[in-house]
Order: structure tokens, then C-alpha cells, then sequence
């Protein structure tokens, strides 16, 4: 006797139509989420969000804020007393400095001296509120002598490409600018270590085959070598002699010649 048996299958296109109304209905629960996280109160009120999305027009002093000079004895100590008003260094006063001036050029801003300060207009009348005129550009656009900047010494000078390092810089008292007057500036290595290019030469001219000028840059090692090989039986001697003339060889600590 025959047996017949039967396999139960799924129908294929109702699990498809299925799986495919779970999909759209995960994305649209996904895509609410996202939008409601986007329009909640607390992106707009992130301070940092608020600032970079909408920046104000006004800058600020470009010395210490109102809110901040309560200490007087940190700027009066070096504010003359009964000068002029616009010869006044910048940490005496507070500008309103504003955004419409075109850069490079000079623009006149509204300006007061700071509490405990004390200045006069070229009449002789003592001044709350006075006109000052400067170029319009930050300070971190300023001419380098125009500002000073922190020394590095643990950067290398001779490498190659020249190493940078950060800088703090701040401008200088009577230049007066747009920002703030201490900002950070990337800077190629230049310190020196006090070694004289002249020197260096001489002693690889006059006693090179003896390692004195390695000895002189520090470069100890090179200059035992070189003493012990007299001085790689000329050859070292006179190829130092080019090196340390066109300044590829330098001192041992990375600075610069003097």
C-alpha cells in the first residue's frame, strides 16, 4: 500500500511581505528618535553649541573683561596716573570693540580707563570716556615685534622638515588690538645653545683630525671616534671641514648657531 506524505512550507512571499513591514516600521521608530533627539531643548542650550552656531557681532575687551578686573592692584601698579588717554597701555582700559571695521585699516572705537585709572584728553580735561584709534586686525595677526612668545628647548632645529613647536604669546603693553592679547601660535624652532658657527669651523680646520670640533658641539662619540682614527685618516677630517662650513652638522642638543 502506497503512502503519501506531505511537507508543510511556508508561503515565501507572505514571510517577505512580513519581514519587510517589521523593517519599515523599525526604521520609522529609528528615524522619530533621531529627529525628536535633534529637537529637544538641549542641543540649543548647550553653551558651547550656542556660541559657534551664532556668534556675536561685538568683541570683547581686548584686555580683562569688566567682570573680572575687581583686583585693581594687578593693572593700576602699572597705569600711569594723569596721562593721556589714548597713550594709556591696554590693560588700563576696556574698548567696545566691534566686528564693521575693515581689516587693515584704522577704525575708532569707544573706550574707558579702568576703575582706579585716572587719564586726560589733549585739553587737560580728565576723560571717563574717550576715542581710540587703531588698525583693525587681531592680535594674533599682529607683526612678530609686536607680541612675545614663549622659548622652547626641547625641540630640534636642524631637522628636517623644521620642527615647530606651541607658543604662548602675548602682545605687548602699548599695542592695542582686536581679541585677546594672549593667544597660542605655532612656532618654528629657534633657540640656541650659545655654540658659535665661527668656532665650530675654526676647530675643524686646526684640530679636526683630533674629533675638537665634535667635542666643541657636543657630539662626543663622533669626536672619540675621530681622535682615534686621526680623524678617519684625513678623509673624516675634511669632510667635517664641508659639513660644519655650509651648516649641516650642528650642535648636539639641536639648537641653533649663533
Amino acid at each position: 500500500m502506497a503512502t503519501s506524505c506531505h511537507i508543510w512550507r511556508p508561503d515565501r512571499g507572505r514571510a517577505f511581505k512580513l519581514y519587510m513591514i517589521v523593517t519599515i516600521v523599525i526604521l520609522d521608530l529609528s528615524l522619530q528618535c533621531v529627529n525628536g533627539y535633534l529637537s529637544s531643548p538641549h542641543v540649543g542650550q548647550d553653551p558651547l553649541y550656542t556660541r559657534d552656531a551664532q556668534p556675536s557681532p561685538v568683541i570683547t575687551s581686548a584686555v580683562i573683561p569688566a567682570a573680572a578686573s575687581t583686583d585693581e592692584e594687578g593693572y593700576t601698579s602699572k597705569c600711569p596716573s594723569g596721562g593721556l588717554c589714548h597713550r594709556l597701555p591696554a590693560d588700563c582700559i576696556q574698548c567696545n570693540y566691534q566686528h564693521n571695521c575693515t581689516y587693515g585699516k584704522a577704525a575708532s572705537f569707544t573706550c574707558k580707563p579702568k576703575k582706579g585709572v585716572h587719564c586726560i584728553g589733549e585739553t587737560g580735561q580728565q576723560l571717563t570716556n574717550f576715542s581710540l584709534s587703531i588698525i583693525c586686525q587681531f592680535c594674533w595677526q599682529l607683526d612678530p615685534s609686536q607680541y612675545r612668545c614663549s622659548n622652547s628647548t626641547n625641540c630640534m632645529t636642524v631637522s628636517c622638515p623644521r620642527e615647530r613647536y606651541n607658543a604662548t604669546c602675548n602682545v605687548l603693553d602699548h599695542v592695542h588690538c582686536l581679541g585677546r592679547r594672549r593667544f597660542p601660535k605655532r612656532l618654528f624652532c629657534n633657540w640656541t645653545g650659545g655654540y658659535k658657527w665661527s668656532t665650530a669651523l675654526a676647530l675643524s680646520v686646526t684640530l679636526g683630525g683630533f674629533g675638537a670640533d665634535r667635542f666643541y658641539l657636543g657630539q662626543w662619540r663622533e669626536g672619540l671616534g675621530k681622535l682615534f682614527s686621526f680623524g678617519g685618516l684625513g678623509i673624516w677630517t675634511l669632510i667635517d671641514v664641508l659639513l660644519i662650513g655650509v651648516g649641516y652638522i650642528g650642535p648636539a642638543d639641536g639648537s641653533l648657531y649663533i
